[in-house]
C-alpha cells in the first residue's frame, strides 16, 4: 500500500520551527513571531475549512491560548503544528456550538485502502480551484473528511499527528482524507477512480494563504 506523502515544504521548516520555538519558550518575542508566521497559513486554512468568515476570530484566540501555554508544550516544530492544530480545533468547536452550528455527520471509518502517485484525479480537483472556493467546497464535506483534508493537506500533519488532534486512529484518519479528495473530484467532474493519495499538488492548491 501506498503512504500519503506530507507536503515537502511544511516539512522543509520543521527544523526552523522547532528552533524558533525552543528559543521563544526562552523569552524571544522574535521567535514567537518566526514560529507564527511558519504555523499561522495552514492553522487559518484549517480554521476557514471549519468556521468559513470567522476564520480570523478564532486563530486569535487560539494563538492568545498558544501563547499562555507556550512553556507547556513540549516536542518539536511537527510537534509544534500538531498542538497549535489541537488548540485550534477546540476554540473551532467551542465557536460552532456558540453559534449553534452543526457539521454534518461523519461518515464510516475504514483502516485499508491504497494510495497512488503524484498526478492523479484528486490533485487535478484542488489544482483547479482557487483555495477559497476549495476551502468553500470542503467545508461541504462531513465533517471527518472535511477535517482529515485540512489536517493532512493544509496544515501539513502527518497520519498519526492529525489523528491525535481528531482523536482517531491514523488509518480512518487516511480513510477520511481520502474520501473526501475523492468527492471533491467527483464534485468537479474529475475522473473517477477510487484509490487515489494526498499529494504534494493537494498541498499547493490548499495550503498557501488565501
Amino acid at each position: 500500500m501506498g503512504q500519503v506523502r506530507q507536503p515537502r515544504g511544511v516539512q522543509a521548516r520543521d527544523g526552523e520551527l522547532g528552533a524558533a520555538v525552543a528559543q521563544a519558550q526562552d523569552g524571544d518575542e522574535a521567535a514567537f513571531a518566526v514560529a507564527y508566521r511558519i504555523v499561522q497559513p495552514g492553522l487559518l486554512g484549517y480554521l476557514r475549512g471549519l468556521v468559513g468568515d470567522d476564520a480570523d476570530d478564532v486563530a486569535s484566540d487560539a494563538w492568545l491560548e498558544i501563547a499562555r501555554d507556550l512553556g507547556r508544550f513540549k516536542g518539536d516544530g511537527a510537534g509544534f503544528r500538531g498542538w497549535t492544530s489541537t488548540i485550534a480545533r477546540h476554540r473551532a468547536l467551542d465557536h460552532l456550538r456558540r453559534q449553534r452550528v452543526r457539521p454534518q455527520a461523519s461518515g464510516t471509518d475504514q483502516d485499508v485502502l491504497n494510495l497512488a502517485g503524484p498526478h492523479n484525479t484528486h490533485d487535478q480537483a484542488l489544482e483547479s480551484l482557487s483555495t477559497e472556493r476549495a476551502l468553500e467546497m470542503i467545508r461541504g464535506l462531513p465533517r471527518d473528511q472535511a477535517e482529515a483534508v485540512l489536517l493532512r493537506v493544509v496544515v501539513g500533519l502527518d497520519g498519526p499527528a492529525a489523528a491525535r488532534v481528531l482523536g482517531k486512529r491514523p488509518g480512518a484518519v487516511r480513510t477520511a482524507a481520502h474520501r473526501g479528495l475523492k468527492r471533491l473530484a467527483r464534485q468537479l467532474g474529475i475522473g473517477n477512480e477510487a484509490e487515489e493519495g494526498v499529494t504534494d499538488g493537494a498541498y499547493r492548491a490548499l495550503g498557501k494563504p488565501a
